[in-house]
């Protein structure tokens, strides 16, 4: 890992995703188009990034939406509830709200969409390639 690297690591919220996801590739979108200030950073959980951060069982299961934030690694609705707050304004509030469900009945919900989000959604046969405005955000 290089310094830069580590830096980037350090400082930034990193949002893993499965490439080849098609809800996955619209929720980036969604926040890419959200995240004003570029707090958020994102990389797949195929990628080199998500090696060195993300539990070898969590990569290969890629049901998991994962978010890392300060030295944390969240999962599935509790990041998804952190990613909000992290864009601030509107959404922050809106991750609060999702933070008030108890979190077994909001991942219940995650779980039921996870298992059919290929076939509703679609799956790329790569990883999703930022455009060139976007690089700066995306990670290996």
């Amino acid at each position: 890992m290089t310094a830069d690297t580590s830096n980037t690591l350090q400082t930034n919220s990193i949002v893993f995703f499965d490439g080849v996801c098609g809800l996955c590739n619209q929720t980036v979108n969604f926040l890419l188009a959200r995240d004003r200030q570029r707090r958020l950073k994102f990389a797949p959980l195929q990628g080199p990034t998500a090696e060195q951060l993300v539990p070898a069982d969590v990569r290969t299961n890629l049901n998991t939406f994962v978010f890392y934030h300060q030295n944390r690694l969240y999962y599935r609705t509790t990041a998804l509830s952190r990613i909000l707050w992290r864009l601030g304004g509107f959404w922050k509030t809106a991750g609060a709200l999702l933070w008030l469900i108890p979190w077994p009945l909001r991942d219940v919900g995650y779980r039921i969409v996870s298992k059919v989000r290929y076939r509703l959604f679609g799956k790329h046969e790569t990883c999703r390639l930022p455009t060139p405005e976007e690089r700066a955000q995306f990670l290996d």
